[in-house]
């Protein structure tokens, strides 16, 4: 329009702003770029990269081992980059700020792994050839769990440890609570916002069932030594606490409801907190 007002570098962000939109969330950096990144961030806090394949998915995976444990703690990431509208998935599935990878970075245990999810930090050839439904309705499909389960016993392995504890936030966490029910070696599970009754979130939100994907809430309960600790926000409106507490009241565990706390607030600044706190409910945290 002539004679406008609008500065170019409003416009400019305004362009850059649309574009992001119309890509459906899409990375802004390429996936390889993304992954050379957080390479470098866990090499500087101790973490080294394991390359894992199992049941035909290629899996990011870190590890930071400090010492000999009994226990090795398995972090699992979130579903990773947001949709832009509930109809819109992203392209590039691989997490903008990858919290469970900051949440294993803040845990002081003395070994420590964290998985990425199906199709995340993946190159464009490689993103290509892994199907988008992996990480839209068939991301906790009987494969991917059976891919974790093996990835699970890959990370043991190496650690030589004899048992394992999983952690997961959001999507990883419903993926560490199947992984559970079908190992006799986890010591404990802690989830963190993770829609562990997943049909009753699927309708929460209005969303279409996620044909093809197991929900923890309608599988069989596992025997627990200890109870299992499922942390909530009270604040959270992706993953409310209830849909939680309708797991643990049909699992059992402990449910965890966190004042203030919402989906991605604050769990990485408490994190070390949080920590104390799920150990009272488990055995062994060290």
């Amino acid at each position: 329009m002539t004679g406008s007002k609008f500065p170019s570098t409003m416009a400019a962000r305004f362009s850059a702003a649309i574009l992001f939109l119309l890509s459906g969330c899409a990375m802004l950096d390429p996936a390889d770029d993304a992954r050379a990144r957080t390479e470098s961030w866990a090499r500087a806090r101790g973490f080294v990269t394991v390359p894992l394949r199992a049941e035909g998915f290629e899996l990011f995976a870190l590890n930071r081992q400090s010492g000999p444990a009994e226990t090795l703690t398995i972090y699992i990431e979130g579903d990773g980059a947001p949709w832009a509208t509930p109809y819109h998935p992203p392209r590039n599935p691989t997490p903008r700020e990858p919290v469970a990878l900051a949440l294993a970075s803040a845990d002081t245990a003395p070994n420590v792994a964290w998985l990425a999810r199906p199709c995340q930090y993946l190159n464009g050839a490689a993103l290509s050839a892994c199907d988008s439904a992996f990480w839209i309705e068939r991301r906790f499909a009987p494969e991917v769990i059976e891919a974790y389960d093996g990835a699970v016993t890959q990370l043991k392995t190496l650690s030589r440890a004899r048992g394992v504890r999983l952690v997961g936030y959001s999507g990883g966490g419903v993926i560490a609570a199947l992984v559970a029910m079908r190992r006799a070696d986890v010591v404990g599970v802690i989830t963190v916002a993770a829609p562990l009754s997943l049909a009753d979130w699927v309708a929460w939100h209005g969303l279409s069932p996620l044909a093809g994907s197991l929900d923890p809430r309608q599988q069989k309960a596992r025997d627990m030594a200890s109870p299992d600790v499922h942390f909530a926000g009270a604040n959270d409106k992706i993953v409310p606490a209830g849909i939680v507490e309708r797991f643990v009241r049909s699992h059992g565990g402990r449910l965890e409801t966190v004042a203030g706390f919402d989906h991605n607030c604050c769990w990485v600044r408490d994190w070390p907190q949080l920590l104390s706190r799920a150990a009272r409910g488990l055995e062994g945290t060290k």
